[in-house]
């Protein structure tokens, strides 16, 4: 065991975080921590690589051991993924902890995390999708709609002021992934919502949850709250996206006053489930016959508490579906959570062996698909498949459900 020279500590470090806390909690809640070793314990990647060890990293910075604690790769390595805290007797938020720590003193991101988040703010959408590719590709998506349901009533309806509820894309889907577009909006027209998308600022995501500016999320939360008020919804819908729907349901509360953060947040999910209880829609899950399982994005499950309802989806819209174990709270993180994704070449290897685990998990289910409500995850996934070479396909909950409508 290396020693500890008092000389070395610096006991207002504590405090230094706390004042730059972003937290519903205390926020020197972390100082509650029984160096008891749960978290670590909880943690599935402490035995898969080095520098995972959450305890340790915490005990550093009460202990005030700054430099330590800034030339530790746990900072970076962590996913942020809250199965720690889950278990936490103390419930100190790590995850927490670490993205105050990533973007209140002066760190740098590796990769391209930090370019993500400026790009959002300079061009609206961290894909930096001009304000005429985004419109064009909800017109020709609007119009293949049209064509395969043979509906010309069928819209995506933009700046409809208003409406019900303010629909929020992930520009993966805008600019890589169109057709989820006209999967999402197939889904909308058979529930006969009252919707709009906003031709201003229409990004759900937010990679500043990842590296810790609370300016950049003020900025961003402010945009979605002016939209709001803009187009008179009353409320928002955020497309299947894990991390987006944390920071736009948590984010509102943290950086918004309560007037202008008034206003409830769904996921796409949640939408989905009710339509399909309520009869709105109908689906035949004869549609969709392969084996299929499920990933719990950690934002939506453990964070946002939207357990149950995907599962309803699935339920209701497959022949055959099969659980991973361990799942729901206490499932895996796929590895790419935490912004790790945009960290490029560094994390990359940490991203495969931490994903080494969730190969482990769909190939006990043999299943042939593995849905997962979130991007992030949609892409860690696909990577995984890739680099472990699993037959598997990926597929959102709303590729299940648009597959399986039964329209009259």
């Amino acid at each position: 065991m290396s020693v500890i020279f008092s000389h070395n500590m610096n006991h207002q470090f504590k405090t230094e975080i706390a004042e730059v806390f972003t937290t519903l909690q205390d926020k020197l809640d972390f100082a509650n921590c029984l160096a008891c070793g749960m978290c670590t314990a909880a943690c599935p990647y402490s035995d898969v690589h080095d520098e995972m060890d959450p305890r340790k990293f915490v005990r550093m910075c009460l202990l005030g051991l700054k430099d330590e604690v800034f030339n530790d790769n746990f900072i970076w390595k962590c996913n942020m993924c809250g199965r720690c805290t889950m278990l936490c007797p103390m419930q100190v938020d790590i995850a927490g902890l670490v993205r105050t720590l990533r973007g209140n003193f002066g760190l740098t991101a590796p990769g391209t995390l930090q370019d993500v988040v400026e790009n959002q703010v300079k061009t609206g959408n961290q894909m930096e999708v001009t304000k005429e590719d985004y419109l064009e590709t909800l017109e020709w998506m609007e119009e293949e709609l049209q064509e395969e349901i043979d509906d010309p009533g069928a819209k995506i309806p933009v700046d409809k002021v208003g409406a019900d509820f303010l629909f929020l894309w992930d520009p993966r889907e805008i600019k890589y992934y169109p057709l989820d577009v006209q999967s999402i909006a197939k889904i909308m027209h058979a529930a006969g919502a009252n919707w709009t998308c906003s031709s201003e600022y229409w990004d759900a995501t937010h990679y500043g949850l990842f590296n810790g500016d609370d300016k950049v999320s003020k900025i961003l939360l402010k945009r979605i709250a002016e939209q709001v008020k803009r187009l008179k919804v009353k409320y928002v819908v955020v497309t299947e996206c894990g991390h987006a729907t944390h920071a736009q349901r948590w984010g509102k509360n943290v950086w918004l006053t309560s007037k202008e953060g008034n206003y409830p947040v769904f996921n796409f999910v949640q939408k989905e489930a009710e339509w399909i209880k309520k009869g709105i829609i109908k689906v035949d899950p004869t549609r969709n016959p392969e084996p299929v399982t499920f990933h719990d994005p950690c934002n939506m499950v453990r964070k946002e508490g939207i357990v149950e309802e995907p599962r309803y989806c699935l339920q209701k819209t497959v022949i055959d579906f099969r659980e991973m174990w361990p799942n729901r709270e206490f499932n895996y993180c796929c590895g790419g959570g935490g912004g790790l994704l945009a960290m490029g070449s560094e994390i990359y290897p940490y991203r495969l062996e931490k994903g080494s685990l969730k190969a482990e998990q769909i190939k006990r289910t043999s299943a042939k698909i593995v849905v997962t409500p979130c991007h992030n995850c949609f892409d860690q996934l696909s990577d995984i498949i890739k680099h472990f070479k699993l037959d598997v396909k990926v597929k959102h909950i709303h590729h299940m459900v648009s597959n399986a409508l039964v329209l009259d």
